[in-house]
């Protein structure tokens, strides 16, 4: 008897329902764009370098960081966006897979070419104007 007390007291009186984690504000595809930036970079510095030991670094970063590329991508893809922004925008999913694609062995990942990241950069960039469109909502 004395738990059921302590359980109806203590159980929450209002249920909240959230669409995400946590406040809204955490999601930005510039968190995306920003590693992105740092892979194009990576590659650039490559290509300037004759130091075998300073590309394989490049090489190290420019990786590590396409993976992080896909991370942002993947928190965007699989908690920011919902059913209906899918259904607002079905070239959602396609542009998520292209551009994670663009992050991963295929593409940044396992290429120095700069015009592989400025393909992945345009991407998150179609990304960013349907993020933020649908901010607007």
């Amino acid at each position: 008897m004395l738990k059921r007390l302590v359980t109806t007291v203590l159980a929450p009186r209002t249920t909240a329902y959230a669409h995400c984690d946590l406040p809204c504000g955490i999601y930005d595809p510039a968190q995306a764009r920003l590693e992105a930036e740092s892979v194009k970079a990576c590659m650039v510095k490559y290509h300037g370098s004759d130091d075998p030991e300073f590309k394989a670094r490049a090489i190290s970063i420019k990786e590590e960081r396409s993976h992080m590329v896909k991370e942002h991508l993947w928190v965007l893809w699989t908690d920011y966006f919902k059913a209906p922004h899918f259904a607002a925008y079905p070239q959602l999913n396609d542009l998520f897979n292209q551009a994670t694609k663009l992050a991963g062995a295929g593409g940044t990942k396992g290429t120095t070419d700069v015009a592989v990241a400025d393909e992945l950069l345009a991407k998150i960039d179609e990304i960013a104007v349907i993020f933020w469109e649908t901010k607007k909502a």
